[in-house]
């Protein structure tokens, strides 16, 4: 099978990677052409001019890309996915508004099945084919992509509908900026009362409170510059603004995560932007000096 992926940033290299050593005849697409070849040549996949030609030439097209702008540009474009006569399939494992894969849903091609499918788990992961797929759509029509779920994650749910899927990940993705948040709190308490951060660590690693994200972003809580960012303050921030407008769309109050969104909302203005989400423990304590 023939398979078009479209977003190589840190999540979606890694995917399509493993895509690749699965035996899928891969063709590439990114906004970089730079960032595309190096992929390609990696895995040893083709790439593509634009999403159309990447459409054209495959039979199914996942898509990694960063927000709901993103991914519009990329599908409604006159050089867009959405402009082929190819793929019949795509498959948005993004983190995008439910609004959004309705908009994907009422405007695909006809015959074309859109399935929003987010991923939870952060880079290594991705790399290690470790990731949990929540699938906006029943087991029987994620059928023909389930093995390519299979080669990407560890599980995939399947929530019976469009948009599902995107709902469930803003769900899992305001606990994980809560939890974030929360820690670095945490973290600027003990370190004020005279405790070395690394100590408070360990012993919150141990407690109840534990959760799998704090033990593998560890070495990002100790210090957040001393590796690759994995997840950006950034991207928190639009996670976290899309789950907002969701519950007021819904109706439904979430004070707790209002206030983590004012504050990723401040630590992105005072130039966390950019850095890893972990750098939010760095931010607190500035606050506290």
């Amino acid at each position: 099978m023939r398979v078009g992926f479209a977003g190589l940033g840190r999540m979606g290299r890694e995917m399509a990677a493993n895509l690749a050593s699965a035996g899928y005849d891969m063709v590439l697409w990114n906004r970089s052409r730079d960032r595309a070849q190096d992929a390609a040549r990696d895995v040893g996949a083709r790439i593509a001019a634009t999403p159309r030609e990447l459409a054209e030439t495959t039979e199914i097209v996942v898509t990694m890309l960063a927000d709901d702008p993103a991914s519009a540009q990329v599908h409604f474009g006159a050089d867009g996915l959405f402009a082929a006569t190819g793929a019949r399939l795509f498959v948005e494992m993004g983190t995008m508004s439910p609004d959004h894969i309705a908009d994907l849903n009422a405007r695909a091609p006809e015959g074309a099945v859109v399935i929003d499918a987010p991923v939870s788990g952060a880079t290594q992961a991705a790399r290690d084919a470790q990731l949990l797929i929540m699938a906006g759509c029943d087991a029987a029509t994620g059928a023909d992509v389930r093995p390519l779920f299979d080669a990407m994650g560890r599980n995939t749910v399947y929530l019976g509908r469009p948009g599902a899927g995107a709902v469930m990940k803003l769900g899992v993705n305001m606990l994980i900026h809560g939890l974030n948040q929360t820690l670095a709190e945490a973290l600027a308490l003990t370190q004020a009362a005279g405790i070395p951060r690394e100590a408070a660590f360990g012993v919150i690693e141990q407690s109840a409170a534990a959760a799998p994200m704090l033990s593998y972003r560890k070495p990002l809580y100790l210090d957040d510059m001393s590796g690759d960012v994995s997840f950006t303050v950034a991207l928190a921030q639009k996670d976290m603004a899309v789950t907002c407008a969701l519950a007021r769309q819904l109706g439904v109050e979430i004070p707790q995560s209002q206030i983590t969104r004012a504050l990723l909302d401040d630590a992105a203005a005072a130039g966390f932007a950019d850095r890893d989400m972990a750098a939010i423990v760095a931010y607190m304590q500035e606050k506290t000096k």
